[in-house]
């Protein structure tokens, strides 16, 4: 873990390029643009860096430019709990820059990443401003409601290879983060920390949905050939597994 400057000491303007990679910014109009780009910071955050922290108060709304992260808090019994991944193209975070509430939960760097911060003071500026902005963030709102429904899903399913469909699938949100694409840049490590499973399951499961035709192992990734496979109940009935306890029915 990075031990010197925290990673907002290492902020610095974004170029072109990190511009780019920011979804929201082509919802606004020039002037409101301007002033966000102007507020607008990036830091390169290492393997283990904290980019916020439990119990720290908001002061930037962020977004991941390039590699990833991960949302995690511990329990009573000072275990980890994994909420979700954050790909590139996704900003978290908005509910808690909403309310200026301190955070409940940590968002941690599993390899080396870029990670984008907007001051919480004009993350309100563009909403006071921006028509283009505020629907950029109900819409973040409402993905987000999904995925915590999914995952607290995901969280009671026994069979590893469903809990690996499911997490690959909501990291291919494209609303959520629209920098993934068709390849999620991933190792078989950081899947498992996602999941919650050993790397040795995780692989094991990741070779059962390439032979169901519902993903591609490439080189350096993972390449999605039926996202809506991953998410249905009709993934379940192709790998011949039945739904969980109680008979109900998987989103």
């Amino acid at each position: 873990m990075n031990t010197e400057l925290p990673l907002y000491k290492r902020g610095r303007a974004p170029d072109a390029a990190e511009l780019a990679g920011i979804p929201w910014l082509g919802l606004l109009l020039p002037t409101e643009r301007a002033q966000a780009v102007a507020e607008l910071i990036v830091g390169d955050a290492l393997p283990g860096d904290y980019v916020c922290r439990v119990g720290k108060p908001v002061t930037y709304w962020f977004g991941v430019v390039e590699g990833l992260l991960k949302m995690s808090a511990d329990n009573a019994q000072g275990l980890t709990m994994t909420f979700t991944g954050v790909p590139p193209g996704g900003w978290f975070g908005e509910g808690t820059a909403l309310k200026r509430e301190p955070y409940r939960y940590n968002i941690q760097a599993l390899r080396k990443s870029v990670v984008a911060g907007l001051p919480v003071d004009t993350f309100h500026w563009l909403l006071d401003h921006s028509i283009g902005f505020n629907r950029f963030v109900m819409n973040q709102l409402n993905e987000r409601l999904g995925q915590f429904i999914a995952a607290r899903e995901i969280d009671r399913m026994n069979n590893p290879d469903l809990r690996v469909a499911r997490s690959l699938a909501a990291l291919f949100n494209p609303v959520l983060y629209p920098g993934v694409g068709e390849i999620l840049r991933i190792t078989q490590q950081e899947m498992a920390y996602l999941v919650g499973l050993s790397r040795q399951r995780v692989n094991e499961a990741l070779a059962n949905l390439q032979a169901q035709g519902t993903i591609r192992i490439e080189y350096g990734g993972l390449r999605v050939l039926d996202l809506a496979a991953l998410r249905s109940s009709v993934f379940v009935n192709k790998m011949g597994l039945q739904p969980m306890s109680g008979g109900r029915k998987l989103l």
